[in-house]
């Protein structure tokens, strides 16, 4: 979750309440959802939130909630803006990196802590919607060091300058980047500079690198570092900002965010025109963008859905006051039932809202969730555990006690694991050699279908714990499956209990006396009859029997497998389905 240090003193002023004593303001931003957690060595508050609401990663945006709270703002505010006098022309832009948004803020006056505040900002900004860079990367840049070039399309005569977002040769035009103190090459930047080493992944692999220039030169290699020629100080007034990335939306809203802070602190917001080539990649080829985008959005939400949710009989002028004091613009309608509806309008920051359940919790926060009652559903039954949970938590208990470190693996693997490292083929008559449940468009090779039993995710444990100290004695309650024509889903699923035990002289009857131990707690009758399995050896594997039912095999693991596993001792193991306790 995103902790973001934010200056009670600072925040106090920026809301208008500098009255406000830090207890009562923790508690405004605990209702806000914001979680203090503890301060700083200067005394900044670190609040955690959820990284939903991306417009408060920063003082600005928070003390704009807070405003709302208090009621001092109400409705959807959107800075106005100022006719483009600047053009980012787009040409010959690596594929890669295909997109780019820009604005121009004028008039600033910032103090340390305004810089302080932009610079947290434009860093949790990478770290959440940027995708640490990789989705989109933010420049901000000081606009009297840049010198424009005239605009050269031809639609763009109106617009008196002009900077370039194209590509580089890694190896071609030098700059000064930031904390440097030479010229340098691109990629000289990700291979000695420290923070063109930290995103030289970013870049890795791309024949031509992003680049913008301006009429002197290159002065910005994104994603990876700005040149120190245009770098930002208390002394600047006009910023220019850009940003490139991998999808257009994403920045564009990144830009909205960062364009509301500095119109907090009193910049004047001056519209960019983004020209993009006709053959420029991207599906933005040959088109013309003003931005930034303050254009709000519309959903539609009813009286009775606000009422079922919150559980509160507001009436639609309440509701309507509940909007504008969380920074919405609510107007009230009639459906065609004669139902009450309301049109909300949606400020450009909120990227957060895509579903009316989001527009009501809004509405919750704005009437007060600390205000409700709370009460039981109206249904017939009151909830409690399910009797398969608590077999599982007294099956759990019991491995803990024997000695077990209980683990929680991923419930999907591959065929190389669950089959080929193991021994077994799909479909062969043996535990864990059920016909796998095939994940149609994996994601990655290693995640293919769901397990058929879980010894293979134990086993893989212990070949990642080599350089741990032994013994190692693993267990495992989860999630096994295999394909099941009688299930009306074509899947038979079920809990399986595993467990292997890795050490120099661990045998067959170490891990009999556990599993032996094990069943005594639930008063399983249990037999273990001779049996085969290619996952262990011959002659040292047996069934395992409770109450008469088959239900899982215990053995020593077979040397090649071992030897698949990188492992040099011996293991000893079982695995059996958890109903068997029953």
């Amino acid at each position: 979750m995103p902790v973001v240090d934010v200056d009670p003193d600072e925040l106090r002023e920026l809301t208008g309440h500098e009255d406000i004593g830090d207890d009562e303001l923790r508690e405004d931003l605990f209702n806000l959802g914001l979680e203090y957690e503890g301060e700083t060595e200067d005394g900044d508050f670190q609040l955690e939130f959820a990284p939903d609401r991306l417009d408060r990663l920063s003082v600005e945006g928070i003390a704009r909630s807070l405003r709302y709270q208090y009621g001092d703002d109400r409705g959807v505010y959107v800075p106005a803006t100022t006719d483009p006098d600047w053009t980012i022309e787009v040409d010959a832009t690596p594929p890669e990196r295909p997109y780019v948004t820009g604005a121009v803020v004028r008039g600033l006056d910032l103090s340390e802590d305004a810089l302080d505040s932009l610079i947290q900002l434009q860093e949790k900004l990478h770290a959440t919607m940027g995708r640490t860079r990789a989705k989109g990367a933010i420049g901000v840049h000081d606009l009297t060091m840049l010198k424009g070039r005239a605009a050269t399309a031809e639609d763009d005569e109106e617009f008196q300058k002009s900077v370039r977002y194209t590509s580089a040769d890694p190896d071609g035009e030098p700059f000064v980047p930031l904390e440097g103190d030479r010229e340098m090459t691109p990629a000289e930047v990700t291979a000695e500079h420290h923070i063109g080493q930290e995103y030289a992944d970013l870049v890795a692999g791309m024949d031509r690198v992003p680049a913008i220039y301006d009429d002197i030169g290159l002065f910005s290699f994104p994603p990876v570092i700005n040149g120190k020629r245009t770098e930002v100080t208390e002394n600047s007034r006009d910023l220019f900002i850009e940003m490139t990335g991998t999808d257009q939306w994403t920045i564009d809203h990144m830009l909205t965010i960062v364009c509301y802070a500095l119109a907090a602190r009193g910049g004047t917001i001056e519209e960019v025109a983004v020209e993009y080539a006709d053959d420029a990649p991207g599906e933005h080829a040959g088109d013309r963008l003003v931005r930034p985008d303050f254009s709000t959005r519309r959903k539609h939400v009813t009286l009775d859905r606000v009422q079922t949710i919150l559980g509160v009989d507001l009436d639609a002028e309440s509701v309507v006051d509940c909007a504008e004091r969380a920074g919405l613009d609510a107007t009230a309608t009639e459906t065609d039932d004669d139902a009450v509806a309301f049109d909300v309008d949606i400020p450009p920051y909120r990227v957060d809202v895509l579903h009316p359940i989001d527009l009501i919790d809004d509405i919750g926060r704005a009437y007060g969730f600390d205000t409700l009652e709370p009460r039981y559903p109206d249904v017939s039954t009151v909830g409690g555990r399910h009797d398969r949970s608590r077999l599982e938590d007294a099956a759990r208990d019991a491995l803990v006690g024997l000695g077990f470190e209980d683990l929680l693996n991923f419930h999907m693997t591959s065929e190389v694991e669950n089959f080929d490292r193991m021994n077994i083929a799909p479909g062969e008559d043996v535990l864990g050699g059920g016909d796998p449940v095939t994940i149609q468009e994996p994601y990655s090779e290693d995640y293919t279908i769901l397990r058929t039993w879980a010894l293979p995710s134990l086993l893989m444990v212990l070949e990642n714990n080599t350089h741990r100290a032994y013994p190692q004695d693993l267990a495992e309650i989860g999630l096994a499956a295999e394909v099941d024509d009688a299930e009306n889903t074509n899947v038979g699923e079920w809990r399986t209990v595993a467990g292997v035990l890795a050490r120099h002289d661990v045998s067959y009857e170490d891990a009999k006396a556990r599993l032996q131990a094990m069943t005594a707690d639930f008063a399983v009758d249990l037999e273990t009859p001779p049996t085969d399995h290619p996952s262990f050896i011959d002659g040292r594997a047996a069934a395992i029997v409770m109450d008469g039912e088959t239900v899982g095999v215990i053995g020593e693991i077979h040397p090649q497998v071992l030897v698949d596993h990188d492992l040099e001792l011996p293991v000893a193991a079982f695995e059996f389905r958890l109903d068997g306790l029953t």
